[in-house]
């Protein structure tokens, strides 16, 4: 009698550690689809190490969530369908919140500024631009323009310039190769990465910016969001509540810092 309730008691015992070192531990693993070749926002260092403001972004978040991540890398023109397949669960990937995504995904708040410029060689024939940073569309007759497959660049020269010559790449780094080899006149991309990745350096040192600022929201949506698949409301109200929390706590500005001169969200994103 004595050992049937002792073993009782230890299984109960047990149990109880059991549930709670459950309890202690994180509530969910959360599979994240990056392209993880996005330099300086989600690649791997010479160590294989994945890193950038998207990385850091994820980090922070799955931390306020109490979330494990595991990351999954993929092929920018893939990623929404990878999503929608089942293959991961967030897209942490510098991704655009614009409204022809929308149809497709649901997006977090944004967690980053969406803008595209155009780089190309200094001392172009003709201005691409006019005084007000509208397109000059007869001074792109002739032109090569590099833009990323799928991209909100690509959706803004299609409705913008749709008789453009556009040469389209699956990732952003063939970019700048053929920019400097002359098999494009121009690209278009991000303007914080183009600077990072190759303005500052000497192999950009024969290029410049040719374009303003652009930042359509019809095209570039109001900012970077974290995708999500519909019909998840109360995940998408913790990613929120998470990311508006980055913000109050100064960790946005902090991820930033790391890679620019400047912060590239918009504070009042953090309000109610």
């Amino acid at each position: 009698m004595k050992f049937t309730t002792l073993r009782k008691m230890t299984i109960g015992l047990a149990a109880a550690l059991t549930l709670g070192g459950a309890a202690g531990a994180s509530a969910e693993t959360l599979r994240v689809g990056m392209e993880c070749t996005y330099a300086p926002f989600n690649y791997r260092t010479s160590d294989g190490e994945l890193v950038g403001y998207d990385v850091d972004v994820a980090k922070g978040v799955a931390e306020i969530i109490d979330a494990d991540l595991e990351y999954v890398c993929q092929q920018w023109d893939g990623m929404i369908p990878a999503l929608l397949a089942n293959k991961f669960d967030l897209i942490v990937a510098s991704m655009s919140i614009t409204n022809s995504r929308l149809e497709k995904i649901d997006f977090s708040s944004p967690y980053r500024d969406s803008v595209g410029r155009l780089v190309g060689r200094k001392g172009m024939d003709k201005p691409l631009f006019d005084p007000s940073g509208g397109p000059i569309a007869e001074n792109f007759a002739g032109l090569r323009i590099g833009l990323e497959r799928a991209s909100t660049y690509e959706s803004w020269f299609n409705a913008t310039l749709p008789d453009a010559d556009i040469v389209l790449y699956d990732g952003s780094e063939p970019l700048y190769l053929d920019l400097v080899n002359g098999r494009v006149d121009a690209i278009m991309t991000n303007p914080m990465k183009a600077h990072l990745r190759f303005l500052a350096k000497e192999e950009g040192t024969n290029y410049e910016f040719v374009s303003p600022a652009i930042s359509e929201v019809e095209y570039f949506g109001v900012g970077v969001g974290i995708g999500l698949r519909q019909g998840q409301p109360e995940l998408k109200a913790r990613l929120d509540g998470a990311i508006k929390k980055l913000i109050n706590d100064g960790k946005l500005t902090e991820y930033a810092l790391k890679y620019f001169p400047f912060p590239i969200h918009n504070q009042e994103w953090g309000n109610d």
